[in-house]
C-alpha cells in the first residue's frame, strides 16, 4: 500500500473562502490569521475568536492560554478586536449622570427592563468622580421601548433613569418626544453590542454584563 496522499496547506485567504463556504452565509467570516500556536489560525467570526487547521477542515472553540506567563492570548485577542473608538459615541444621545468632579468616564448600553442593567445601576452608586453616560436601547420587549421613552421624554431623564432603576418609579414623560433610541439602536449593531448592560471604557475596551464595582474601579484606575 502507498503512504496517503496529504492536502497541501491552504493560504489565508482559501481557508477563510472555505470556512465561510461550510459554515453558510448565515456566519460572518471576518478574518483568518496566524495564531500564536504553529499549525492553528485565527479565525474572527462576528465578533468571536475561534481556531483552525491549515486545511480549514475543523472550527476550534476555546482559549488560548500561554502557560510561561498565564496569559489569556483569547480574551486579549477577544478584547482588541472588540475595542471602539471611543470618538464614535454621540454624547447628545445618551442621559449624562456626573458624580463628584466627573474626570472619570463610562459609556453603558442598557434597557430600562434588563435585570442585570438595574443591578449594574447600584453599582454605579458606589463610584465617585465619574461621568456615566447611558445609551438606551430596548431590546427585550415592547415596553422596554415605552419605558425608554418615557424615560427620555421626562422632564429630568437622568433623574428618571435613576428612580426607575433603583426605585422602580414610573416615568412620568409621555413618551411623545423625539428620542435617540433609533440612533442608539444603530450604533449597538455598529459597536456589535449583543446584550444589555455592555460597558465602553475611553481606550475603546468593553465590559459585557454586570461588573463588579471593584472591576470597574481597577479599569477607570488604569486610565489614569
Amino acid at each position: 500500500m502507498g503512504s496517503p496522499i496529504l492536502a497541501s496547506p491552504l493560504n489565508e485567504t482559501q481557508i477563510k473562502s472555505e470556512l465561510q463556504k461550510k459554515m453558510g452565509s448565515s456566519a460572518n467570516v471576518k478574518s483568518v490569521s496566524a495564531s500564536p500556536v504553529p499549525g492553528l489560525y485565527e479565525v474572527l467570526v462576528g465578533g468571536d475568536v475561534f481556531y483552525t487547521d491549515v486545511n480549514g477542515k475543523y472550527l476550534i472553540q476555546g482559549d488560548i492560554i500561554e502557560l510561561a506567563s498565564g496569559k489569556n492570548i483569547t480574551e486579549q485577542r477577544q478584547s482588541d478586536l472588540n475595542q471602539i473608538h471611543w470618538s464614535d459615541l454621540q454624547p447628545a444621545n445618551s442621559i449624562k449622570i456626573v458624580r463628584g468632579n466627573g474626570a472619570r468616564q463610562i459609556a453603558v448600553f442598557a434597557d430600562p427592563n434588563c435585570g442585570y442593567c438595574k443591578k449594574l445601576e447600584k453599582s454605579f452608586q458606589e463610584l465617585d468622580n465619574v461621568t456615566i453616560y447611558t445609551y438606551l436601547i430596548p431590546i427585550l420587549s415592547a415596553d422596554s421601548t415605552t419605558k425608554a421613552k418615557q424615560i427620555w421624554c421626562s422632564a429630568d431623564s437622568a433623574k428618571a433613569w435613576t428612580n426607575w432603576m433603583l426605585n422602580g418609579s414610573i416615568p412620568s414623560g409621555k413618551g411623545d418626544c423625539n428620542t435617540p433610541i433609533e440612533k442608539n439602536m444603530a450604533q449597538a449593531k455598529t459597536f456589535g453590542v449583543t446584550g444589555t448592560p455592555t460597558l465602553f471604557f475611553t481606550d475603546g475596551s468593553r465590559f459585557p454584563g454586570a461588573a463588579k464595582v471593584s472591576d470597574i474601579e481597577k479599569k477607570l484606575s488604569s486610565l489614569k
